[in-house]
């Protein structure tokens, strides 16, 4: 007397399906789950039998077993409850065997029988796809799960509708995709007084993805800038709102009954520890940089984060991947993020100002910056001094492009590049140029070519930075809605990589 359903186990953001299997076989009354579960799926007992006696359904006096298999693959988590519930009900011919065999569930009971929403429906919805079986989930995960569209899912308030549905007394109806529409970023630029440059900075790394670092002194505006960038981002795509959907699902993050379109924005605090940027901790869960993936990572006070946090950065900066590799878990997450970081000049913060600045200056800023490794600093494609504002600038009236005129260049700058890379996989925007695709598309005229080679030999460019100044050159030519990468634009490009703030190149 063996019946089967089905659920999934998570590795990293792949879910990895897993049979479960009951059997009630006689002798002592005893109920065994066995297949490698963790703590959370050995209690999944005691609020299964609980949940079943709210239905006044009584347990059999005899021995029931319940394996996940595969059984060398370990179980974590609470959301093995349902899909043990439905086992139990399907081998005591409660609900046809048939219908358990040919759905995913997951999901946590409460004592009372009631669903909770758990983390993680959305890639179990794709497992289920692929296997072609339908999704059952709580109903507060319904809306989440829909969104992959190649599969049915039903979403279930409690476990008395779970056994509605498959009895056939009151059919659940397949959950629709929800979108949250969170409201717009209500920050404008316009409220930025001056620093004109550091906006156009953040014009330009929003229109190609490129990571920009911006030094100034205490309260010159470095997180007040950095803050305004969502409101010019353009939404998520269906396929990015997807792929970032899956990671903050495994998060448990998706909290809202939907997923959002709008870019996320993760700003960690510089005490922050290496797991929680990179990703690990127990079951190598993500990081910060795989929870920016297609949106943001603002890192305030740069150099105080610690220096082993930093140089960890610089892979997944130049891969858009990050591998967390732990003793029992090896897990791959994307992480292709756009980095904004903001620094003070010097441990004091007042560098450039001589009537403020400590008696070490310029010491204490060459040792301030340095701690930000040569090899961590050439990845940063735009470099911007954001100097102070004066008293009497912030009594002017708000001047400049806001939020919404610059939102429209930089949209029309990613549909050109969505349009030329549209046959090009794995290229999205102008940060991703490398290569062949590099030389053909951001390639100068005669007069470009001529200024980024007098400038390579002079200032001793490295092969990493000639080329990043290539793709900003390209996206500087996006905003002019221009085909060709002109000797202007090369030379916009240049200047923002040659910033005295950070000591040039």
């Amino acid at each position: 007397m063996i019946a089967r359903t089905y659920t999934v186990a998570f590795e990293g953001i792949e879910a990895r399906l897993v049979e479960v299997q009951c059997a009630v076989a006689p002798g002592a009354p005893a109920f065994t789950l066995v297949g490698l579960p963790d703590k959370a799926v050995s209690e999944a007992r005691e609020r299964v039998r609980a949940a079943l006696q709210a239905l006044s359904i009584a347990l059999p006096s005899k021995r029931i077993t319940v394996n996940l298999s595969p059984a060398d693959l370990p179980k974590e988590g609470s959301h093995f409850d349902l899909p043990i519930a439905v086992a139990l009900l399907a081998v005591l011919d409660l609900i046809p065997r048939e219908d358990a065999e040919g759905v995913v569930s997951l999901g946590e009971l409460s004592l009372d029988g009631r669903l909770i929403a758990v983390a993680g429906a959305l890639p179990a919805a794709m497992a289920a796809a692929v296997e072609d079986r339908a999704l059952l989930c709580p109903a507060a995960c319904g809306s989440e799960a829909a969104w992959v569209g190649a599969t049915q899912v039903y979403a279930a308030p409690a476990l008395d509708a779970v056994l509605h549905h498959f009895t056939g007394r009151t059919p659940l109806n397949p959950a629709q995709p929800g979108e949250v529409t969170g409201s717009r970023n209500p920050r404008d630029f316009r409220e930025v007084k001056g620093q004109e440059r550091a906006k156009r900075a953040l014009e330009i790394a929003a229109a190609g993805r490129h990571h920009l670092f911006m030094v100034g002194t205490p309260g010159s505006g470095k997180s007040m800038l950095a803050a305004r960038l969502p409101g010019i981002l353009p939404p998520l795509s269906a396929a990015e709102a997807l792929e970032t959907s899956m990671i903050h699902s495994l998060a448990g993050l998706l909290t809202e009954g939907g997923i959002s379109r709008d870019r996320p924005f993760r700003e960690p605090h510089h005490t922050a520890s290496m797991a929680a940027i990179v990703g690990g901790g127990k079951g190598a869960k993500p990081g910060e940089i795989s929870l920016a993936h297609n949106g943001v990572l603002f890192l305030d006070e740069f150099p105080e984060f610690p220096r082993a946090v930093l140089d960890t950065l610089r892979q997944p900066i130049e891969t858009g991947s990050v591998m967390v590799a732990r003793a029992n878990a090896h897990v791959r997450y994307p992480c292709r993020f756009l980095l904004i970081a903001a620094a003070n000049p010097c441990k004091c913060g007042y560098l450039s100002d001589p009537g403020r600045a400590c008696g070490r200056a310029p010491l204490c800023g060459e040792d301030y910056l340095g701690r930000i490794s040569g090899p961590l600093m050439d990845r940063f494609d735009l470099r911007v001094e954001v100097p102070p504002v004066a008293f009497a600038d912030l009594d002017l009236p708000a001047a400049g492009d806001g939020s919404a005129t610059i939102a429209a260049r930089v949209a029309r700058a990613r549909e050109r590049q969505g349009i030329r890379y549209a046959s090009h996989d794995g290229l999205r925007v102008n940060a991703d140029l490398e290569g062949a695709a590099l030389e053909h598309f951001a390639t100068p005229d005669a007069e470009g070519r001529d200024l980024i080679s007098r400038v390579a030999e002079r200032m001793g460019l490295s092969a990493r930075g000639f080329h990043r100044i290539l793709r900003v050159a390209r996206t500087i030519a996006d905003l002019d809605a221009s085909q060709v990468v002109r000797r202007p634009h090369v030379a916009e490009a240049i200047s923002f990589r040659l910033s005295s703030a950070t000591g040039g190149l």
